[in-house]
C-alpha cells in the first residue's frame, strides 16, 4: 500500500510541476524568434501560420565538366569572409541496356566560389588528375586520402566556428568510408586541401547513402551530426537490405571524432515519409533554431499524369533499370527544432518541382543544398536577402545544374492575416531590450498592432492596443512605438503577453533589441 501510494504522489507531483512549469514564462531575451514552429504561438484567431515559397531565380553552375556530369548534386554552400564557397559531388550517370551506369569516372569531391553568391567559378585547384591534367576543381577524389580509403562523394563541408578550433581544421567534413562503412572525420586548414582526423568512421550505425553532415553548434556549444538511416534497415559487412523509410538519425560530440547517444528524429503531426536528405543546420540569424530541408522522395508508378510529365521517352528508359529512377520524384520540405531531434515539419513542400520543362519532375530534382547564405537583392535599394540552390537536370542529359531561389531574411514562415483582420497571443514571455522590433509585411490599407499584456491577459497601461501607432509598409527591422514612444525598458524581464491585431498583413519574425 505505501509503494502504491509513493507512486501515486509521485506521480501527482509531477503532473503539478509540469504544469508550473508550462506556466513559466518563456525567456527570450533578446533573441530573434521566428514562427517556423508554434513556439510563442499561445493563440490565433482569424490568423494563421503560412508556408512561404522560394522564388526561382537564375542557374548559376552547370555540371558540364568531363570529371563532373548528369549524377552530380549534395552541395554544401556556406559564407566565409568576403567568399561563397560550393563543395559538391562530380557524378555522371546514364541508363543503357536496362541498367544503370556509373563508371564513367569516380566520384568526385568538387569546389567552386563567388564573390556575390550569385555569379560562380570553378577554379583550378590543380590537385589531383583527371584523363592526364590536374587543370580542374576537383578538392577531394575517391581511394585513399591520407591512409583511409574514403569516398568523399556525398560531401558535407562546413566552415568550424568553434573558438576554439585548431588551425589545422578550420574547415571539416564528414565523409563516407569505403569500408568499413561508417562516416570518416577529415579537416582541412584553407578548405581546399583535406586530411582524415582518424584512421577509422566516427559514426558507424546508419545507411549513410545520402548527404549526411555535421557543423559547430555556437548556442549549444557542440558539434551535431545528421545522417541517413532505414528505419528496419540490415547493415552487415557484404550485405546490406535496407527496408522501412529512409530517415535521419542525429548525435553531438565536444571534440568532432567522439560522439554521444544517437537519436532518431521525431516529427510534431507529420505522416512516416522517405527523407532522402536532412540540410539541417543552425539558422545563422537565429541559431537557438535548428532549420532543415530534407528532401521527400515518393515512388508514384506509372500513370496518366506520370507519362504526361516532361521527357517521357528518357523516364521510360530509366524505369527500364528499375521502377523508381522513372517514376520516383523529389521535392525539397521545411522543418525546424529547438532541441535537434524532435522536429515541426511543413507536410506541405517547401520547394515544389515547379512549372514542367525538361529537367524537372523526375528523381533527384529540387534537392536543397546545405545551407541558405545571405545574398544582395537584385532589386536596387532592397534589402538582402536568402539564396538557396537546389538541383536540376539530375541524369537526364550529360549534366546536372544548379539553380539559385530567392528568399526574404527569416521568411520561411510568416503569420498572416485577410483584410478582415486576425489576432495572434503570444505564450507569456520575459525578453531584455528597450524595443521591439518586426520583420513583417502589409498592404498599403493593411496594419499591425501590438498590445503588450500581463499574462492574464490584461493590458499594461500605456502599451495598449488603443495606444499603438499603427505599423505598416514592408521592413525587415521596424521598431514598434506606442504614444508614450518605444522605450520598454520598465518591462524588461516582467513576464508579459504580446497581441497582434494584424490586418492584410504578414509577421515574420520579431526581436527585442538595444
Amino acid at each position: 500500500m505505501t509503494t502504491r501510494f509513493t507512486t501515486v504522489f509521485a506521480v501527482f507531483v509531477l503532473a503539478i510541476t509540469t504544469a508550473i512549469r508550462a506556466d513559466d514564462p518563456i525567456e527570450i531575451g533578446s533573441r530573434r524568434e521566428l514562427f517556423v514552429d508554434d513556439y510563442l504561438v499561445g493563440s490565433l484567431d482569424g490568423a494563421k501560420r503560412v508556408l512561404h515559397h522560394p522564388t526561382p531565380q537564375e542557374i548559376v553552375l552547370t555540371h558540364d565538366a568531363p570529371w563532373e556530369g548528369s549524377g552530380s548534386g549534395y552541395h554544401s554552400v556556406f559564407r566565409d569572409g568576403d567568399l561563397y564557397r560550393m563543395y559538391y559531388k562530380a557524378w555522371h550517370l546514364d541508363v543503357s541496356g536496362g541498367k544503370l551506369n556509373s563508371g564513367a569516372h569516380p566520384l568526385y569531391c568538387c569546389y567552386a566560389e563567388s564573390d556575390d553568391g550569385i555569379h560562380w567559378r570553378k577554379p583550378e585547384l590543380g590537385l589531383h588528375e583527371f584523363r592526364g591534367s590536374k587543370a580542374n576543381n576537383i578538392a577531394m577524389a575517391s581511394g585513399k586520402i591520407g591512409g583511409v580509403n574514403a569516398d568523399p562523394g556525398h560531401p558535407a563541408v562546413f566552415k568550424d566556428d568553434n573558438p576554439d578550433c585548431p588551425a589545422d581544421a578550420q574547415y571539416k567534413a564528414i565523409i563516407r568510408s569505403r569500408g568499413p562503412r561508417g562516416l570518416l572525420a577529415f579537416k582541412s586548414p584553407d578548405g581546399i586541401h583535406w586530411s582524415p582526423m582518424s584512421d577509422a568512421p566516427v559514426i558507424t550505425d546508419g545507411a549513410f547513402d545520402s548527404q549526411n553532415l555535421a557543423f559547430w553548434d555556437p548556442v549549444r556549444r557542440e558539434y551535431r551530426a545528421y545522417w541517413r538511416i532505414f528505419t528496419a534497415g540490415v547493415t552487415t559487412e557484404k550485405v546490406w537490405r535496407p527496408t522501412g523509410h529512409r530517415a535521419i538519425r542525429t548525435a553531438t560530440s565536444k571534440d568532432f571524432l567522439n560522439w554521444g547517444p544517437h537519436a532518431d528524429l521525431t516529427y510534431e503531426d507529420s505522416p512516416s515519409e522517405h527523407l532522402y536528405t536532412n540540410q539541417t543546420k543552425a539558422y545563422y540569424r537565429a541559431p537557438h533554431i535548428f532549420i532543415g530541408f530534407p528532401t521527400r522522395y515518393i515512388e508514384r508508378g506509372w500513370s496518366d499524369s506520370m507519362r504526361a510529365l516532361p521527357e517521357l521517352e528518357h523516364r521510360e528508359l530509366r524505369a527500364k533499370a528499375g521502377l523508381r529512377y522513372g517514376t520516383a520524384l523529389t521535392e525539397g520540405l521545411l522543418m525546424s527544432s529547438r532541441d535537434g531531434v524532435h522536429f515541426q515539419r511543413w507536410n506541405e513542400a517547401f520547394l515544389r518541382p515547379g512549372i514542367e520543362r525538361e529537367g524537372t519532375w523526375h528523381y533527384g530534382h529540387q534537392y536543397i543544398a546545405w545551407h541558405v547564405v545571405e545574398t544582395h537583392s537584385a532589386i536596387d535599394g532592397a534589402p538582402n536577402e536568402l539564396s538557396l540552390y537546389a538541383c536540376e537536370s539530375y541524369w537526364t542529359g550529360n549534366s546536372s545544374a544548379v539553380r539559385r531561389y530567392t528568399l526574404r531574411l527569416d521568411g520561411f514562415v510568416s503569420v498572416s492575416a485577410p483584410f478582415a483582420g486576425g489576432h495572434l497571443v503570444t505564450k507569456p514571455l520575459t525578453f531584455t531590450g528597450k524595443k521591439l522590433t518586426l520583420n513583417f509585411s502589409t498592404s498599403a490599407a493593411g496594419s499591425i498592432r501590438v498590445e503588450l499584456q500581463k499574462p492574464d491577459g490584461q493590458p499594461i497601461p500605456g502599451f495598449s492596443l488603443a495606444d499603438c501607432q499603427e505599423v505598416f509598409g514592408d521592413e525587415l527591422e521596424r521598431t514598434v512605438t506606442w504614444k508614450s514612444g518605444s522605450d520598454l525598458a520598465e518591462l524588461v524581464s516582467q513576464p508579459v503577453r504580446l497581441r497582434f491585431v494584424l490586418r492584410d498583413a504578414d509577421l515574420y519574425s520579431l526581436q527585442f533589441t538595444e
